[in-house]
Order: C-alpha cells, then sequence, then structure tokens
C-alpha cells in the first residue's frame, strides 16, 4: 500500500472530550510527529512500555517508529490523541489499528500517558476507535493485552469487551466486542462526523483502504 496522502489523513481528525470537558483532538500520525511520537513512548513508565509492547523497551526502535510515522502502509494505521497543555500540542495516548476485509475485523490496541490516566482519555479513545471500526464496515473489534494489565481489562469491560484466551500466547488476555446492531454501521448514526463522512463516501474509505 502506498504511504496516504497528508491532505486525506488531515480530514479524518475528531475532537474528543476528557471526563472534565477539556478538547482531545485524535488524528492520524504524520512524519512530522516521529520525534514527539519518540519522546512520547520514552515518557510512559516501564510498566506502561511493557503493558503496550508485551515487553521490556525504552524507546521504539527504528523500523517501528517508522511503520507508525507512514500511516496506511501493510494496511495499519496510527493516530495519536493531543491535548493543548501550557499552549503545545501534547501527545497523550496514541492506538494502532488495522482491519481485515476477509474478515471484517478490526484489531487495535493503545496506550495513555501515565500523567493523564484517570481522565478519561482512554474511554474517549476507544469509542473514537469504535467509530472507525464502524466506518470500515467491521462485524467485530479486539485486541489483546496482557493478563496483568488490570487497567486495560478495566477499560475493556466498562466499554462492554468480553474477555477470552488470547490463542497461542498464554500471558495475554483477548477483548472483543461485536457489532451486531445495525445502529453501528449506518453512517448517520456513527458518533464521530469525519467518520460518518467517510462511511457514505466510497472515495474516502478507498484512500484509506486501497
Amino acid at each position: 500500500m502506498a504511504t496516504l496522502r497528508l491532505d486525506d489523513l488531515r480530514q479524518h481528525s475528531d475532537v474528543l472530550r476528557s471526563r472534565d470537558g477539556e478538547a482531545i483532538t485524535v488524528r492520524f500520525v504524520e512524519p512530522r510527529d516521529a520525534e514527539a511520537l519518540q519522546n512520547y513512548f520514552r515518557g510512559l513508565s516501564s510498566r506502561s512500555r511493557y503493558n503496550r509492547f508485551f515487553g521490556a523497551i525504552s524507546e521504539l526502535p527504528p523500523t517501528l517508529l517508522d511503520r507508525f510515522i507512514h500511516v496506511g502502509e501493510a494496511d495499519q494505521f496510527s493516530v495519536v490523541a493531543t491535548m493543548k497543555v501550557d499552549g503545545f500540542e501534547t501527545i497523550v495516548g496514541e492506538a494502532r489499528y488495522s482491519f481485515d476485509f476477509e474478515t471484517s475485523s478490526f484489531e487495535f490496541g493503545l496506550s495513555i500517558d501515565d500523567r493523564w490516566q484517570g481522565h478519561g482519555i482512554g474511554k474517549a479513545l476507544l469509542k473514537n476507535l469504535e467509530c472507525r471500526a464502524a466506518a470500515f464496515g467491521a462485524e467485530h473489534l479486539f485486541g489483546d493485552t496482557l493478563r496483568s494489565n488490570d487497567a486495560m481489562i478495566a477499560l475493556a469491560r466498562k466499554c462492554g469487551y468480553a474477555l477470552t484466551n488470547t490463542p497461542g500466547d498464554w500471558r495475554l488476555t483477548r477483548f472483543r466486542k461485536e457489532i451486531q446492531n445495525k445502529v453501528y454501521v449506518e453512517p448517520q448514526e456513527i458518533p464521530c462526523a469525519s467518520w460518518r463522512l467517510a462511511a457514505v463516501s466510497p472515495r474516502a474509505m478507498s484512500s484509506l483502504a486501497v
């Protein structure tokens, strides 16, 4: 897959709200974000990085950072959640996801800056990912997390995900939500404006999934 044009990416940004009503912008990662994204991961606690990548790392390896900042390659997409902090755009969370057209499944993983956990950002970001899944026409969403990641497991339960064993890895738990109700796939009912537009525009969706 060719890397998406920045114009294609920027039209798919959403403004969410934290539990305290603060604005959170969710947008696709761009190449200009490489240093800020790397600093975000360096700034996570060791436990948070371990939970996100299922292993001990201090920063993103160059090959993985390159995949994060080139959205659309190998059908992988990366987004950041940003807020204005002291007048500067600051990354407070991130997510990476993919959509499998053959199985209609949407797989994702996410993290929230330790300093911003407990503000409802994780729940808002997860709901935004559900918008994106709905726009793709996904039948179910899922992700995997360590069995010891109590925060992610609690968030998944709170948002209606069922927990099962992850096939082939005893360390992990899979959280999964079926999209069975037609309300999830009717474009006018998708609660994120940019993804309502994408769902009703074949050109927009083809630019994200060719």
